[in-house]
């Protein structure tokens, strides 16, 4: 086995070993406060479930109505005149809403161009580099009861386009545009 295997096998129990090292050494109840924190995820899970539920069927919609397909031929055009294939174009607008659909957009492309080619890369980069920010947004801020998220929303979606044409130019500067 390769060091950095042996290290990514390790490094969590060591951490999870060292707080809870820490926390005793500090006199901190570690079982009551992971036994309290389990019961506040459960809590914050349940919570979040009619957001999620309203975000996936808002997906659905979007999706099954044509306005993604719409929004994706409008888009290809002026995609395709600054290099950027327009097999990525479907990816670029469902990643800041579903990672799950971007994730399967990202297979996808993969599977069909491969994961040496341009697209294969591109792909992957952009799903590193980009956030799901309506997600994010619609259910962790309505989680939490916050119902004014127009500055969220504007950095978020900037930190997204940012993140795109970083992740452009970082391919095509590495691996070139073929």
């Amino acid at each position: 086995m390769g060091f950095i295997s042996t290290i990514s096998l390790t490094f969590i129990p060591l951490l999870i070993g060292i707080i809870l090292l820490y926390g005793t050494y500090k006199r901190v109840p570690t079982y009551e406060s992971f036994v309290e924190g389990g019961k506040e995820g459960i809590k914050i899970a349940v919570s979040i479930i009619p957001f999620l539920v309203g975000m996936l069927v808002a997906i659905s919609i979007f999706r099954a109505s044509g306005a993604l397909d719409a929004l994706m031929n409008w888009l290809r055009p002026l995609m395709k005149s600054i290099g950027v294939p327009a097999e990525i174009v479907p990816l670029l607008i469902i990643r800041p809403i579903s990672g799950t659909a971007a994730l399967g957009m990202t297979s996808d492309l993969i599977a069909v161009y491969g994961p040496d080619s341009f697209i294969g890369r591109l792909a992957s980069v952009l799903q590193g580099s980009t956030d799901t920010t309506f997600y994010v947004l619609t259910v962790y801020f309505g989680a939490v009861g916050i119902k004014k998220m127009g500055d969220a929303l504007k950095v978020g979606l900037l930190a997204d386009v940012v993140g795109i044409i970083v992740s452009i130019l970082i391919v095509v500067l590495i691996f070139g545009t073929t």
